[in-house]
């Protein structure tokens, strides 16, 4: 689908807020709070963005982009080029991050991972569930939304680093019920932080997380050429070490959607009917990744020396 920006405004140091809307004033699709949508800021350049807004209004789309000076150039084309009545194609809303209905939640944001937690605090707050936030950055200037969730109250904690220091993960979830959900998004380190508390704590089974980026590896991995069967048709293709089960995919003709090719956005998810996939997304949870009955073909490979894949030859009918 193709919308409009209606309005655009700075919200932070480096962070532009837009809205969007329906060229011809219609309906905007559903969606829940954790959602994204896929915004092709120019030909071949795709970038995912957090839904900010509220769900219930079905005129606008909002979002907020940090520009990273250190990116591939898609943030900064967008603030570079984005200005009242451009039109873009926007996919989704998808949702990777979905939240559950539980009777407690501690919400901890570094940065502009502030953007899909604003959308879960009203859906608590309105579900009459017990929540906290946890918000920080590295300057007060460099956070969005600061004022909007002061007026929150106190369950909004809001620690600047350069006045408060790393957030205190281990006193928030000392606090946390045993019903306790815990979302989290935000830079890389904060994450890693918050997964080794959790861990310590036994409280893993509890937390959710969204990665703007991919999670690096920690064992060294060495890529091994394997098979693929494409479904029934019994057509076998070789995946070689140094290319990806996507592109073999499109080099067959096959239309995987697809856009991060980095395993963070879950388009390009692919049903596995046999073989044990070597999962390198940061999406799936364990339990998912056990199941394997899935894959991101962007950067998943396989541990068995064939996997086959729920996906018809370009040629079948």
């Amino acid at each position: 689908m193709f919308l409009e920006v209606s309005s655009r405004r700075d919200i932070a140091d480096d962070v532009i807020e837009l809205s969007f809307r329906d060229r011809d004033g219609g309906p905007l699709v559903d969606w829940e709070p954790g959602a994204h949508i896929d915004l092709t800021v120019s030909p071949g350049v795709v970038r995912q963005y957090s839904l900010c807004g509220r769900p219930s209004d079905r005129q606008h789309y909002r979002i907020a982009v940090l520009r990273e000076a250190s990116g591939r150039g898609g943030s900064r084309a967008v603030h570079d080029i984005v200005q009242v009545g451009s039109v873009f194609e926007v996919a989704g809303p998808r949702n990777n991050f979905a939240l559950e209905p539980v009777p407690g939640y501690l919400f901890i944001a570094g940065g502009i991972g502030i953007t899909p937690i604003i959308p879960m605090i009203d859906t608590a707050i309105s579900s009459g569930a017990d929540w906290q936030l946890v918000y920080g950055g590295r300057h007060r200037t460099s956070m969005a939304y600061t004022e909007e969730l002061e007026q929150l109250g106190p369950n909004v904690s809001i620690r600047p680093q350069d006045v408060d220091g790393l957030l205190d993960i281990e006193g928030a979830l000392s606090r946390c019920a045993p019903d306790t959900l815990i979302y989290c998004c935000g830079p890389e380190p904060l994450l890693r932080a918050v997964e080794d508390h959790c861990e310590r704590r036994q409280l893993l089974s509890s937390l959710r997380l969204e990665r703007f980026q991919a999670r690096q590896p920690t064992d060294d991995v060495i890529d091994a050429e394997f098979e693929i069967e494409l479904g029934c048709s019994g057509r076998v293709l070789t995946v070689p070490a140094d290319r990806s089960v996507l592109d073999v995919l499109r080099d067959c003709g096959i239309d995987v959607i697809s856009s991060c090719e980095e395993g963070v956005c879950g388009s390009c998810e692919i049903p596995v009917r046999s073989g044990i996939p070597e999962h390198r997304d940061s999406i799936l949870t364990d339990e998912e990744r056990a199941a394997g009955d899935r894959m991101m073909v962007c950067v998943s490979r396989s541990r068995s020396a064939r996997l086959c894949l729920d996906v018809k030859p370009a040629d079948a009918t």
